[in-house]
């Protein structure tokens, strides 16, 4: 069971959204989708889905086109939220799941297996909007899951939740890759990009700027970022050619630079000052590759 795009593109009128980008996706593979606002991430979500047609290019999983009679194959978390606000949690879930075409006594079962998960068994019964914006999320998790797709899309699945509730989040999301589901997501949240998946494109005004697996990127990307400490003061360092930027804090700086052969020279020049408490380079966190890469988009 393999995602294909092929050379997809997406026009309204003089605007291209998506133009011409390829990706595999394999069965059981956690791959990221990201960009900026108006990068063109929802609508290949919404091509991948069959909700929208490519200008040019195919889509397909399975070898097949994706439409509506194989929608019990997939999942889908959208980013703009469709719950019904007056219904209880479990009409809700019945009315979502018949849909796809599972029977009410599975129904049930499921449902009252990821409440428990979720820690909120008593919300059963409860009218959505009497829920918390977390609390919603998790049940529109639940709509998107709980007839067990094959293929998962799940457009910004971290938005609004805390730390503990996005950690279980997360661990749910892992547990169904490691059941054979395979996920595609997009995040603004890098640190959940970086924990949860292995392969990923970025996008800029629709066009691929970035893709491939995220270690070899972060290996071979140019920039690097040095923790130090001193026992001097560490100002003269914005003389040194290739010093993109410097951090300072209470243990020190965080330094980011071109390449490591800025950070030898680095390492060279306060080693002659005196005491290097501290000296570490790092590869560029998926945050400061995606400000590199996706600077001057919207990013909020």
């Amino acid at each position: 069971m393999t995602l294909v795009l092929n050379n997809i593109k997406k026009k309204f009128k003089d605007h291209t959204a998506v133009d011409t980008i390829s990706l595999t996706v394999e069965k059981g593979e956690m791959f990221g989708l990201l960009g900026a606002n108006g990068a063109g991430k929802t609508t290949s979500f919404r091509m991948i889905l069959g909700l929208l047609d490519p200008t040019e290019g195919t889509v397909t999983w399975a070898g097949e086109r994706l439409s509506y009679k194989r929608t019990k194959l997939i999942g889908y978390l959208p980013e703009e939220r469709g719950l019904f606000p007056k219904l209880t949690v479990k009409e809700q879930l019945i009315y979502l799941m018949k849909l796809k075409g599972m029977k009410k006594p599975e129904i049930i079962k499921e449902m009252k297996h990821w409440l428990d998960r979720f820690q909120v068994p008593e919300y059963e019964n409860k009218k959505i909007e009497e829920l918390s914006k977390g609390n919603q999320q998790k049940i529109q998790f639940m709509a998107a899951v709980l007839h067990k797709p094959e293929l998962l899309i799940l457009d910004e699945p971290f938005s609004g939740l805390d730390p503990v509730n996005s950690d279980m989040l997360k661990a749910a999301v892992l547990d169904l890759q490691k059941a054979g589901t395979t996920i595609v997501f997009s995040s603004h949240q890098m640190q959940n990009v970086e924990e949860l998946c292995e392969d990923l494109i970025m996008l800029k005004q629709g066009k691929a700027v970035l893709q491939g697996n995220l270690r070899e990127i972060k290996r071979s990307y140019g920039m690097k970022s040095i923790s130090l400490r001193a026992d001097y003061d560490l100002q003269f360092l914005h003389s040194i050619p290739g010093v993109l930027k410097i951090e300072f804090n209470k243990n020190g700086a965080t330094v980011k630079v071109e390449n490591e052969t800025v950070a030898e020279q680095i390492f060279r020049a306060i080693s002659e000052k005196g005491f290097v408490r501290k000296f570490e380079v790092d590869e560029p966190s998926l945050h400061d590759i995606f400000i590199d890469k996706a600077g001057g988009d919207n990013i909020d």
